[in-house]
C-alpha cells in the first residue's frame, strides 16, 4: 500500500487526460442499449416534474425529492455531449433556469421549510446533489465560455451551508450530526465541495472540506470512516456494539454504519480530498475499504448489499436475502471503482467495473431503457422500482444512467502519453495526448458473447504511441496479435502494452480464454463464463430449476467443459448456452441417473421481460452425500 501511494504521488494526479465523452461512440448491441436509455430515460425525464419540489418547498416528512435533479444532471450533461440531442439540450437548459430561479437570497436551494433545514432529514444530501448538478452544467458549458451563473449559484449554496452548519454555524450543530446513517449521508457532500474548490481555488471551500473530513474521522459517534478502515474492520462490521439492524427504523437510519451507497459516496469524497491535500491516510482508507468490499461483499454478478446494507454478502449470495443489489449501490460501486482506477492505474478496478456492468447493472435496466429496477435478486423476477417521496420516480431509476457512464468513459482513454482500452465492445474511439498528438481506433467485437476483439488503427504520422490493453484477471491464457504476429508476455490481471508506430490499417487481434467455471458456496453451485454470470430462465422450459446438482460428478467429470454456445431462442436474450449436467438426486433407475441437458443465458438477459411468469435462477442446490 505504501509503495502504491508513493507511486501515485499528488502532483501526478492531474496527468489523466481521458477522452471526452463524445470521443467514444459505441456500436452494436451496447450502442443500441445506450441509445435506448438516452432516448427513453434521460431525454424522457420530465425536468419540470423533478424541479417542481424546489419551487414549491413543501417537504415535511424528511423525504429526498431534492436528489433527483442533481442525479439527472450528472448523466444528462455528459449524454448531451455524446448524443448532441436538441431535445436533451432544451431539457438541461430549462432545468437549470428553473433551479436558478428557485434559489433564495440566502443561497438555499432545496425543498424544506427553514425550520427543518440542515436537520434530521435528507436536506444536506439533497444539496449535495444540487451542487453536483450545478457543477456538471458548469463543466459542460465551460468550453463554450458559459455556465458562470451555475457556478455562482453553487458557490452561494455552499456558502449557505457553511453559514448554517459549518464551524460556528447558526444551527448550532455539526454537519455529521445531520441526516442519517451516523452522518454518512450529509458527510458525502465532501465530494462536490472539493469539486467546487478545484474549480474556484477559493480557500474557504478547502477549509470547509477539512472541517467535513474532521467530522467524518474523529467523533466517536460519527462516521468513523478512517480508523475502522485502517484497522481492517470489514464494512459489514462497523456498527457499534449492540446495534440491531432489526430495530426501530428511526434508530437504524440514525445510528447505522452499514449503509452501502452512502458509505461509498463518502470515500469518493476522501479520494477527491486526497488529490488536493495529499492526505495519504484517507487514500489508504478508501483503497482498503474497496478491497474489503471485493472480498466480503461483491457477488458473482458484481453486485452487493441486502436491504441497501453490507452483510458479508459474498459468502451468503446463494441464499434468498431480501432486496439484493440495490441499483443505487451498483452504480455507486462502479463510480467508486472508476475513481480508484483513475488514481491507481490498477486494472483490478476495471475488472470490477466490467463484471458489475455486464451483470447486475445491465440486469437492472429495463430492456427498452426506460427505467431501472430498484433491486435485482440473483434468483427470482425483475420488477419495477418503488415510487419514492410521493413522486412517480425513485432513487434507483434516477441513479441508473450514471452507471453506464463509468463503462463509457473508461472504455478508451489517453493517459500519461499512452492510449488505453479497458473494455471491449464495438466502438469508434479517439483521443488527444497531452502533447497534442491525436490517436483513433476502430474496435469490432461481440465480447463477452465472443472471445475475440479486433482493433484497427485509424492513427498515422504521430510516431510511437503505446497502446495498453487490459487483460482481465479471469483470462489466464490470452493471445494478442499485431498484424498477424503473436506477441509474448501477455498476462491476466495486468495491462499489456504495445509499443508501436501506428499506421493506418494496423490490426490488433485479441482472443481471451473464457472457460465456464463452477463456483461452490455452502452446497450450492453457480457458473460463470468470462465476466458473465450464467442463469437458467423459465423461457427455456427445460425442467425444474430447483432440482439439485450432483456436485461430485461436476468435480470429477469436468462437466463445465460441456457448455456450448447455442442460438438464442429470441432477441430478448443476448447469450445462450446448452450444457449436459448431472442434475437430480434420484438414482433408482437408469433414466434418472443420466445427465440432463439444460440451458443457460447471461444473467443480464435472465428475467428481462419483467413479467411474473418469467423467472430465473443463478445458484443451484447441490446434493448432500454420506461424507457430508
Amino acid at each position: 500500500m505504501k509503495k502504491l501511494i508513493m507511486a501515485i504521488g499528488v502532483a501526478g494526479l492531474g496527468v489523466v487526460s481521458s477522452a471526452q465523452i463524445g470521443d467514444v461512440q459505441l456500436k452494436g448491441r451496447l450502442g443500441e442499449c445506450l441509445a435506448r436509455m438516452i432516448e427513453r430515460h434521460v431525454e424522457g425525464t420530465d425536468v419540470d416534474y423533478i424541479t417542481a419540489p424546489f419551487l414549491e418547498k413543501t417537504e415535511r416528512r424528511y423525504w429526498w425529492q431534492s436528489e433527483f435533479w442533481g442525479k439527472y444532471m450528472h448523466s444528462a450533461v455528459p449524454y448531451l455531449a455524446y448524443s448532441n440531442s436538441p431535445k436533451l439540450r432544451a431539457s438541461v437548459d430549462r432545468g437549470i433556469e428553473r433551479m436558478l430561479s428557485s434559489q433564495e437570497p440566502c443561497g438555499y436551494i432545496g425543498n424544506y421549510p427553514d425550520e427543518l433545514r440542515c436537520g434530521e432529514g435528507w436536506d444536506v444530501w439533497g444539496m449535495k446533489y444540487t451542487m453536483m448538478g450545478l457543477l456538471h452544467y458548469y463543466d459542460g458549458q465551460r468550453a463554450a465560455g458559459g455556465g458562470q451563473r451555475a457556478l455562482n449559484a453553487c458557490r452561494k449554496l455552499c456558502d449557505y451551508i457553511i453559514g448554517e452548519i459549518g464551524p460556528g454555524g447558526r444551527r448550532n450543530r455539526e454537519l455529521w450530526q445531520t441526516g442519517n446513517w451516523s452522518g454518512y449521508a450529509s458527510s458525502s457532500i465532501l465530494e462536490p465541495v472539493v469539486w467546487l474548490y478545484k474549480r474556484t481555488k477559493d480557500r474557504k471551500y478547502l477549509d470547509f472540506a477539512a472541517y467535513i473530513v474532521k467530522g467524518m474521522t474523529e467523533p466517536k459517534d460519527g462516521p468513523r470512516l478512517l480508523d475502522m478502515a485502517l484497522k481492517g474492520v470489514s464494512v459489514a462490521d462497523r456498527n457499534d456494539p449492540g446495534y440491531n439492524m432489526n430495530g426501530e427504523w428511526s434508530y437504524v437510519c440514525k445510528k447505522g454504519r452499514s449503509k452501502a451507497y452512502e458509505m461509498m459516496s463518502c470515500y469518493q469524497g476522501f479520494l477527491e480530498y486526497f488529490e488536493v491535500t495529499g492526505r495519504k491516510d484517507l487514500f489508504e482508507a478508501a483503497v482498503k475499504t474497496g478491497e474489503d468490499i471485493i472480498k466480503e461483499e461483491v457477488n458473482l454478478a458484481g453486485g452487493c448489499a441486502s436491504s441497501e446494507a453490507w452483510f458479508h454478502g459474498a459468502r451468503k449470495q446463494h441464499l434468498p436475502y431480501e432486496r439484493l443489489q440495490e441499483t443505487c449501490v451498483t452504480t455507486t460501486w462502479m463510480r467508486f471503482c472508476e475513481k480508484l482506477l483513475d488514481m491507481t492505474g490498477d486494472s483490478r478496478w476495471a475488472d470490477q467495473i466490467e463484471r458489475t456492468f455486464y451483470n447486475s447493472y445491465l440486469a437492472a435496466m429495463k430492456a427498452d431503457g426506460s427505467e431501472f429496477a430498484g433491486y435485482t435478486p440473483l434468483s427470482g423476477n425483475r420488477w419495477h422500482g418503488q415510487h419514492h417521496c410521493f413522486m412517480h420516480t425513485d432513487c434507483c431509476t434516477a441513479n441508473g444512467p450514471r452507471g453506464f457512464l463509468c463503462f463509457l468513459k473508461k472504455l478508451f482513454r489517453v493517459k500519461d502519453g499512452a492510449a488505453e482500452f479497458n473494455f471491449y465492445a464495438s466502438a469508434l474511439a479517439k483521443g488527444e495526448l497531452s502533447d497534442g498528438r491525436k490517436v483513433a481506433f476502430d474496435m469490432y467485437s461481440l465480447y463477452p458473447r465472443s472471445e475475440k476483439a479486433r482493433i484497427v488503427s485509424h492513427t498515422e504520422n504521430v510516431g510511437t504511441v503505446p497502446l495498453k490493453l487490459r487483460i482481465p484477471a479471469w483470462s489466464t491464457n490470452t493471445v494478442v496479435k499485431l498484424n498477424g504476429k503473436e506477441l509474448p508476455g501477455v498476462k491476466g490481471g495486468t495491462y499489456f502494452t504495445l509499443e508501436h508506430e501506428w499506421k493506418l490499417g494496423d490490426v490488433v487481434e485479441i482472443e481471451f480464454a473464457m472457460p465456464v467455471v463452477a463456483h461452490k458456496v455452502s452446497h450450492h453451485v453457480a457458473f460463470t463464463r468470462g465476466p458473465v454470470l450464467l442463469a437458467r430462465d423459465s423461457r427455456f422450459g427445460d425442467g425444474d430449476m430447483t432440482e439439485p446438482f450432483r456436485w461430485r460428478e461436476i468435480e470429477d467429470g469436468k462437466f463445465t467443459e460441456n457448455f456450448n454456445a447455442v442460438r438464442t431462442p429470441s432477441g430478448e436474450m443476448w447469450m445462450a448456452f446448452s450444457a449436459t449436467l448431472p442434475v437430480g438426486t434420484h438414482h433408482e433407475n437408469p433414466e434418472a441417473a443420466l445427465p440432463t441437458t439444460v440451458n443457460f443465458c447471461d444473467y443480464a438477459s435472465a428475467g428481462n421481460r419483467w413479467e411474473r411468469d418469467n423467472y430465473y435462477r443463478t445458484w443451484f442446490p447441490v446434493e448432500f452425500g454420506p461424507a457430508d
